[in-house]
């Protein structure tokens, strides 16, 4: 364990989730993927809080997988020590909601600790985060390509 595990929980940095949802057949962070996640969580880029495989069956029941369920998780094994199970059921009911039936999703909870010294900071100056959110990539990418072409035409 590192001294980011011993924390109090007044020092954690901000908490993200994400939800990946794979193609038919395919029910496993493998991979580039799973090498990146566990490269993010050996730098203390991130703290792995949970990590579920969710499926969505035809008739739109769902059975979860919790990560000690998973066999083989190869080099994942290793962020198994910092999970702190954090998903609730109803957690996974919304999330299987949003799901195609018979499809399957990895949902990821992490902290982002590269930021924890700068929450902690601003918490002490008496301040609290108020808003939060994620700019989609691909919404990014087309205003910069927008800005771009306007300015090439001014």
């Amino acid at each position: 364990m590192t001294d980011i595990d011993n924390r109090p929980d007044d020092e954690l940095g901000p908490i993200d989730y994400l939800v990946v949802e794979f193609p038919a057949g395919q029910t496993r962070l493998t991979g580039d993927a799973a090498a990146e996640l566990v490269a993010l969580a050996e730098s203390n880029t991130i703290r792995v809080l949970d990590l579920m495989v969710v499926h969505k069956d035809e008739d739109g029941s769902i059975d979860v997988d919790e990560f000690d369920d998973i066999d083989d998780v190869g080099e994942l094994a290793q962020i198994e020590a910092t999970l702190a199970e954090v998903l609730a059921e109803q957690d996974l009911i919304d999330i299987a909601a949003a799901m195609e039936p018979g499809s399957a999703a990895a949902v990821l909870v992490w902290e982002n600790t590269w930021a924890a010294p700068f929450a902690l900071a601003v918490r002490r100056a008496g301040a609290q985060l108020v808003a939060s959110g994620r700019i989609p990539t691909q919404a990014l990418i087309a205003s910069m390509t927008n800005a771009s072409m306007t300015n090439e035409g001014a």
